[in-house]
């Protein structure tokens, strides 16, 4: 589930409780957890409602101006069912505090190893994404995966896993190697 900015800071100090959004079927479930660049977002509950029934109340705590704005942002996706998303800032992102170790323990390595291994199962990519965005920081995702001849969502997509086990950063442009993920890359 993708937030824009203002939101996140919203949901951040707790301005924002809620969000709209027009799916096929619902994008997150009750009790699940959103990870992004502000921390994680607890999903309190998830309902289908009548577009109708948005109130102007609803609006604001969705971090709108007005139910208008909100029924036009609503409106920009034309199939789907509305639903309303309760939400709640549950803490800071874990990734920043892994990206930034600058070394590991023998079985953190390990077990880090291993998840690597299991990436790399279907072809190995894991050290080719990981040199890429070294030798090119803050370089447009589209940029790297024309470099590589991969589409871009899917280029995306890996370098998420990456920035999972902490060995990426993502900027508001591309990406870089954390400092575990250089540790990393001189270990192996």
């Amino acid at each position: 589930m993708i937030f824009r900015l203002h939101h996140l800071l919203g949901i951040k100090s707790g301005k924002i409780n809620l969000a709209f959004r027009r799916w096929e079927k619902p994008g997150v479930k009750s009790g699940s957890t959103v990870r992004n660049e502000m921390g994680v977002i607890r999903i309190e509950d998830v309902k289908q409602v009548p577009m109708a029934s948005i109130t102007e109340r609803d609006a604001v705590a969705a971090g709108f101006d007005n139910r208008d704005e909100l029924i036009g942002a609503l409106n920009k996706v034309e199939k789907g069912n509305i639903f309303r998303i309760q939400l709640k800032y549950q803490s800071a992102d874990p990734r920043i505090k892994l990206r930034e170790q600058d070394s590991l323990t023998d079985e953190q390595f390990e077990k880090l190893r291993k998840k690597l291994d299991r990436l790399d199962h279907a072809g190995p990519w894991t050290m080719k994404y990981l040199k890429l965005i070294q030798k090119h920081p803050e370089r447009r995702a589209g940029d790297l995966a024309d470099m590589i001849k991969m589409e871009r969502l899917a280029f995306k997509l890996n370098v998420r896993k990456l920035k999972n086990l902490g060995l990426t950063v993502s900027h508001e442009v591309g990406y870089s190697i954390s400092p575990l993920g250089e540790w990393v890359m001189r270990k192996i």
